[in-house]
């Protein structure tokens, strides 16, 4: 077990559907500008954790893993979008920038799955998220803070949760 430091948190799941209203709670803090990177091997429950942010941020779409077209675009009914973009297939961070992630940025918030492998490419300034794989059922979730507007999403995050700052 890591040693966390003043920016993380840790968060156990014990249930897909309890990952899914973590990603709720999550969802809703985000706003225009904002990145969520998220790290974990295959299986790990970032997909469901996706569906979660998107659905706690006001999209009426289904979430799905974009492994296949890369970036999935969920928007909420006033017309503003959320990007989801799954770097499993990129090569490297350089297939990353041609994809535009500074105009995905600017249009709204943007979620990366396997953020790790795409790094270079991506704002100093996000919320990381590790997740990993306990059991069947069960996930560890290790939530990491860079820059003032994360760390603020992280209080808000770890009060809608815990109820404490």
């Amino acid at each position: 077990m890591p040693i966390l430091d003043p920016h993380s948190i840790e968060y156990i799941s014990r249930s897909t559907d309890q990952t899914r209203r973590a990603g709720m709670r999550l969802g809703s803090l985000l706003r225009k500008g904002d990145v969520i990177c998220l790290a974990g091997e295959l299986g790990s429950g970032k997909t469901t954790l996706v569906q979660g942010i998107s659905a706690g941020w006001g999209s009426l779409d289904q979430a799905s893993s974009p492994s296949f077209v890369l970036v999935n675009v969920y928007r909420r009914p006033s017309g503003e979008q959320l990007f989801h973009l799954d770097a499993y297939r990129l090569f490297n961070s350089d297939e990353a920038v041609e994809l535009d992630i500074d105009a995905m940025v600017e249009h709204g918030p943007l979620i990366v799955e396997w953020a790790d492998r795409i790094k270079e490419a991506l704002p100093q300034k996000h919320l990381w998220i590790i997740l990993r794989w306990i059991d069947r059922e069960q996930r560890d979730l290790i939530i990491s803070a860079h820059g003032a507007r994360y760390e603020s999403v992280l209080a808000n995050f770890r009060q809608n949760v815990f109820g404490v700052f």
